[in-house]
C-alpha cells in the first residue's frame, strides 16, 4: 500500500500557493500553530506519518475531507520470497545410540 499526498493540489485549488499562507489558515481556522518548516516539509515532501490531529487541522483550514488530501494506491506490493531455512539438526536419542546424550 502506497499514500500518495495531495496536499498542493487541494491547497491549489483553494488559492493557497504558499507554505505561509498554509500556515496561516490552520492557526485561523483550526488552531494549529505549526514551523515553517514543518509546514513546507508538508509541501514538499511524501511525509512517511502525519499525525491524526495535523490532517484534521488540514481539512478544517482548507475545508475538504482526508480524501482530497490522500490517496492510497492499493496495488499489491512484489515482496522478495523468504529464504527457506533448513531444519535444525537434533541429536540422536541416547536410546538409538547406546550412548548419553550431552547436558543441554
Amino acid at each position: 500500500m502506497n499514500i500518495k499526498w495531495k496536499l498542493r493540489i487541494a491547497a491549489a485549488q483553494r488559492e493557497v500557493w504558499t507554505g505561509a499562507q498554509l500556515r496561516r489558515l490552520l492557526a485561523e481556522r483550526a488552531g494549529l500553530e505549526l514551523s515553517s518548516a514543518s509546514v513546507s516539509a508538508l509541501f514538499t515532501k511524501e511525509p512517511s506519518q502525519v499525525k491524526m490531529s495535523t490532517l484534521a487541522a488540514l481539512c478544517t483550514a482548507l475545508d475538504c475531507t482526508p480524501n482530497d488530501l490522500i490517496e492510497v494506491d492499493t496495488t499489491p506490493v512484489q515482496r522478495p520470497a523468504t529464504p527457506v531455512r533448513p531444519a535444525a539438526v537434533l541429536p540422536r536419542a541416547a536410546s538409538a545410540t547406546g550412548r548419553s546424550m550431552p547436558p543441554i
